[in-house]
């Protein structure tokens, strides 16, 4: 008999994923498979609650092919993004409720259970399984965008696809370097395994140059697509980092970067939800520095960032796709002046913008400075941090322009659009009211953020709420906030325009397409040189056979019966030969 508790809880949704999409169409059957959508995921948080044993727990040994695999491993860490991933997925299917899509409903359980088996992978031929999965299963929540979003599922895919082989030809490397040991545990980069694996897990994360599959898929993906797409891949890549590479100094420097570089584009772009895939990719450079300065500080707040992140970024998305769902778009050339309109979605807009911004009382507030003040301890010890302290800093004033200002300014305030609509759906205001609540209590000053805490590897000694902390913390955002006022009053700050920003994708998106026209062009031309020059050549050749050998030509004036009598001697001669090698 199988023990259930050997089994990955991963793997319950990916079943119940493929069941969805065995369930007949119709009104009654759509009711039933949403029911479903929302009822698994608390079923694989009661089995991770089952599981759990306090201690860490290795289960689901398999022995393939000479290998041993370590399905099941569930310990301080991965006990955090599997609860984590089993929450939004709850409040993912309430949101998506009144969305009777199959596809989608399939697709979400599978790719939130490949997410949830992956974190809970203990080797790294499981974590390679699940890595795929997760993409091959999360492109249908893009494609489900429409038309457009074809070729940005093609895009997305292929990364991902590379990202997976990358990370295979990693691991099989590190195999052999550790005598068959493929434990997912520290990895580091002393070995070209380890090297490749970390490549891969970058693209994934989002590292520069490795980022933009974010920016032109998410934006491009269904209405509720986009909101379950925020959650899981990024995450996933986070918590591998926070697995195999704690204290790789590299990290601080690649996050750092991370954390700045979206903050220009962000203040340019005109699509909100592309302006939350770049602040997306802000939010996780500071993860990534954090598991690069590696201390349990920097370490816990990584864990508190993510867990917070999730919800808050959700919540984000979720609030626009609200005003996609009921305006058409999510340009701010073309928004502004909803709040009369959907007055409940821009309080909790609201809410999720003070949270990414790390308002005192929400969320962001009691994990992110844990972030920050590793990093300031680290450059008090080390001496030589004091210019990433200030990237972080300049960052977390970037992400208040950007996300805590633009986002709900330009969509529900700024200039009136003139656009009268209905507020959103009740199951979305349901699942955006329930993201806005956890934003809230897990930063309650008395009681709430210790929750948050419990959950974390290590014992934490951090107290957000000092009279530093919080005066410090305003300074930064009404320094934000008195920016952009100013800008916006004198005329400066960049206007709202129907355009399409290029970031690094130009690489292959304009200049790469030149090339590849150039090289077209080229071909062309080259092969229509060839064509005629081979058309003549044969046309010359032919002439000058005929001249010979027609009745009329040279033959014919040297032999009395012309081309006849030559071919009947050819054929004769062929006749002799053949005989001669036959006898």
């Amino acid at each position: 008999m199988i023990d259930v508790l050997q089994i990955n809880p991963g793997l319950w949704m990916i079943f119940a994923g493929m069941v969805c999409a065995l369930v007949p169409k119709g009104e009654a059957f759509a009711h039933i498979r949403k029911a479903f959508v929302i009822m698994v995921p608390i079923f694989a948080a009661f089995m991770i609650f089952q599981i759990n044993s306090g201690q860490e727990v290795l289960a689901g040994k398999i022995e393939l092919g000479g290998l041993s695999l370590t399905t099941l491993r569930i310990d301080s860490l991965s006990l955090v993004w599997g609860y984590l991933f089993c929450l939004i997925s709850v409040l993912n299917g309430i949101y998506g409720f009144h969305e009777k899509c199959r596809i989608t409903d399939s697709s979400a359980l599978i790719y939130a259970g490949a997410a949830i088996a992956g974190v809970f992978a203990g080797d790294l031929l499981t974590l390679f399984l699940f890595w795929e999965l997760t993409a091959i299963s999360s492109v249908f929540l893009i494609w489900k965008g429409g038309e457009r979003a074809y070729g940005a599922g093609i895009r997305y895919l292929a990364i991902h696809v590379l990202s997976g082989v990358i990370l295979l030809a990693g691991a099989a490397i590190y195999g052999q370097s550790t005598g068959g040991d493929y434990s997912f545990n520290y990895i580091g980069v002393e070995n070209p395994g380890g090297i490749l694996i970390l490549i891969a897990i970058g693209i994934k994360c989002g590292f520069p140059l490795m980022h933009m599959w974010m920016q032109d898929a998410y934006p491009k993906a269904s209405i509720t697509g986009t909101v379950i797409l925020s959650a899981f891949t990024t995450k996933m890549a986070i918590y591998a980092l926070a697995r195999g590479y704690v204290g790789t100094d590299i990290l601080i420097y690649i996050g750092a970067i991370m954390t700045c570089f979206p903050v220009f584009f962000a203040v340019i772009e005109n699509d909100m939800r592309r302006v939350l895939a770049y602040s997306l990719n802000n939010q996780l450079g500071f993860m990534v520095c954090g598991i690069g300065i590696g201390t349990e500080m920097a370490l816990n707040g990584v864990v508190g960032q993510v867990f917070v992140h999730v919800i808050f970024k959700s919540l984000l998305f979720m609030s626009m796709g609200a005003v996609l769902y009921r305006v058409g778009t999510t340009k701010a050339s073309e928004l502004g002046g909803l709040f009369r309109s959907m007055p409940i979605t821009a309080v909790f807009c609201l809410i999720g913008a003070g949270s990414i911004a790390a308002f005192p009382l929400m969320a962001a507030f009691v994990t992110k400075s844990m972030i920050i003040s590793s990093v300031v301890y680290a450059a008090e010890a080390q001496g030589s941090l004091w210019v990433i302290v200030g990237m972080l800093l300049f960052a977390s004033a970037g992400v208040m322009e950007h996300s805590g200002i633009k986002v709900p300014y330009f969509t529900f305030f700024s200039h009136d659009s003139g656009r009268r609509v209905k507020e959103a759906p009740w199951n979305m205001l349901v699942a955006m009211g329930l993201a806005s609540l956890l934003c809230i209590v897990v930063a309650f000053p008395f009681g709430g953020y210790q929750m948050l805490y419990d959950m974390m590897p290590y014992v934490v000694d951090y107290h957000p709420y000092t009279v530093d902390h919080v005066v410090f913390q305003f300074q930064l955002l009404f320094a934000a906030i008195t920016s952009f006022c100013v800008l916006k009053r004198f005329g400066i700050y960049p206007a709202e325009k129907r355009a399409e920003i290029l970031d690094a994708d130009w690489s292959y998106r304009r200049l790469g397409m030149t090339i590849v026209s150039w090289i077209s062009a080229m071909w062309t031309r080259l092969a229509s040189g060839v064509k005629g020059l081979r058309a003549k050549l044969l046309d010359n050749l032919g002439q000058r056979l005929y001249q010979i050998f027609s009745p009329a030509g040279a033959m014919s004036d040297a032999a009395p019966s012309g081309l006849s009598a030559l071919l009947t001697a050819g054929m004769l001669v062929l006749t002799l030969i053949i005989m001669y090698v036959v006898m």
